[in-house]
């Protein structure tokens, strides 16, 4: 017989359980990311809230020693960590890695209930990618901790009904936004769902469901404020938590040609999967995913900018949408795919092999896995006895971490809030702009160690008279003593 047998597919979708679902999905996970469990440094949003994180286990509310733009279960979620494992990078990407893993189990999940488990299947595949690749999202940033926690709430009011339910949904949505506070839009947006909801149905168990997720949402924050008023520094909370974001905002805005291509790509997609009726706003997890991508958008375009890091805030929902147009245009037209493709779709993580070689390179060469200049900084001046008191690093500021060492001052916390001159009010001290704190950490304070990155600007090419006072002090009063990798470590003549 001439005829060919058909192949038989990598995956018998219809038998998958979700014990394998997550199985595979942890494994995918782990594979991505291990490589960047030793890395010191990935970004710089996640070495100050390690920071945040060790300052609190030391027995420092955050905002009251340490400070940076984030509320406080961000730096919750690394005190937890690090009072368990100690300063283990190992852990923090290990429980990153593991945030990523419960975000997209939970979008297969949120998938089944509007199209197949091979579409959820790869859709959480997809979210898995998305959350782990390209840029700085190796580390744990504090859009993968709040997904983790938003994306189970969706799946709870998308298939529950019992108000005790809501309840727990409410307390996820109150932990993602004392996370994130810009989810506070997707958050109310489903809240107005679930209030149409109640309006549309006239029964007295939906008026329960909006009041207990209104009520977890309450108890989460009510939680965060506890430990300030206990204190009697209620208002240190509302300054850093809420009044500093709104004045953030307000002063560092993008233009609207870079917020356009986001919002363009984005509304096209779920414009282009409606008009081929891929999509059903009638479905209500369907809607809920389109109105929690809209409550995200709507924040955005309140704050005026968009990293990529925060377009984690919309992966797991867009991919769901995306993979739902492939699956049309595939069925349509039936192209034939080659298996270059495949092969293809294995190199995605390249950044991950680079970094596997980047790890076994190091391990032959140092001796070790761990590498970057948070572990190399640290063990050199140590290693030469260099002084560490008012010890600032202007780069590669993890390094405070090994040294046990803080930095010289709140607005130091993060090196670029120095020049951030609209949150100085809620620093809680008398320099009021980026010149006074700089003044007065190199007059006053008179590091005996900095640390820069080699050959590079100090501050951002905008800040051009914080530059131009710090290089030209730096030049008059200190020495190169190493250059250890890509970091120069500076002494005080």
């Amino acid at each position: 017989m001439n005829h060919r047998a058909r192949q038989k597919p990598l995956l018998n979708y219809a038998s998958l359980k979700n014990t394998s679902v997550f199985l595979i999905l942890s494994l995918v996970t782990l594979f991505i990311r291990l490589p960047f469990f030793f890395r010191d440094y990935i970004d710089r949003d996640e070495s100050t809230f390690i920071l945040l994180g060790q300052s609190w286990v030391d027995g420092n509310l955050p905002y009251s020693v340490l400070w940076d733009l984030k509320p406080p279960l961000t730096f919750a979620f690394f005190a937890l960590i690090i009072s368990i494992f100690g300063k283990s990078f190992i852990a923090i990407r290990l429980f990153g890695a593991l945030l990523v893993i419960v975000t997209a189990f939970f979008t297969y999940k949120i998938g089944l209930r509007i199209s197949t488990k091979k579409v959820s299947f790869w859709a959480s595949l997809l979210c898995v990618a998305l959350l782990s690749l390209f840029g700085s999202v190796q580390g744990v940033m504090s859009e993968h901790i709040c997904m983790a926690f938003f994306i189970p709430a969706l799946y709870l009011i998308a298939t529950k009904t019992n108000g005790y339910w809501f309840l727990i949904a409410g307390g996820l949505m109150g932990i993602c936004l004392m996370t994130k506070l810009n989810m506070a839009y997707p958050a109310l947006i489903l809240g107005l769902y679930l209030c149409y909801s109640l309006l549309k149905d006239k029964k007295t168990n939906s008026l329960w469901k909006v009041f207990m997720y209104l009520l977890g949402i309450l108890i989460i924050i009510s939680l965060t404020i506890l430990p300030y008023y206990l204190k009697g520094e209620s208002l240190l909370w509302w300054n850093s938590v809420i009044m500093a974001p709104l004045e953030y905002i307000e002063a560092r805005r993008y233009s609207i040609t870079k917020l356009a291509p986001s919002f363009i790509l984005i509304g096209s997609l779920i414009f282009l999967a409606w008009k081929k009726e891929i999509i059903s706003f009638k479905n209500k997890t369907t809607l809920l995913l389109v109105l929690s991508i809209t409550g995200v958008m709507l924040s955005f375009l309140k704050g005026g900018r968009i990293n990529g890091h925060y377009l984690i805030q919309v992966y797991p929902m867009l991919a769901l949408i995306f993979v739902l147009l492939v699956k049309h245009y595939i069925t349509i037209y039936r192209p034939k795919i080659p298996k270059a493709l495949f092969l293809l779709l294995l190199l995605a993580p390249v950044e991950s092999y680079l970094e596997y070689i980047n790890i076994i390179k190091n391990k032959l060469e140092q001796g070790t896995f761990y590498n970057g200049e948070g572990f190399s900084i640290p063990r050199y001046i140590m290693e030469n006895n260099l002084e560490t008191k008012n010890i600032f690093f202007l780069g590669y500021h993890i390094g405070y971490w090994p040294l046990d060492k803080l930095p010289p001052s709140k607005a130091a916390t993060h090196p670029s809030n120095i020049y951030r001159d609209e949150l100085y009010p809620f620093y809680n001290t008398s320099r009021k702009n980026s010149m006074d704190e700089l003044r007065y950490i190199m007059e006053e304070l008179q590091p005996k160690t900095i640390v820069i990155r080699k050959n590079k600007r100090i501050f951002d090419k905008k800040e051009i008279e914080e530059n131009e006072y710090i290089e030209a002090y730096l030049k008059k009063h200190y020495k190169v003593s190493a250059n250890v990798e890509n970091a120069t470590i500076l002494q005080r003549l």
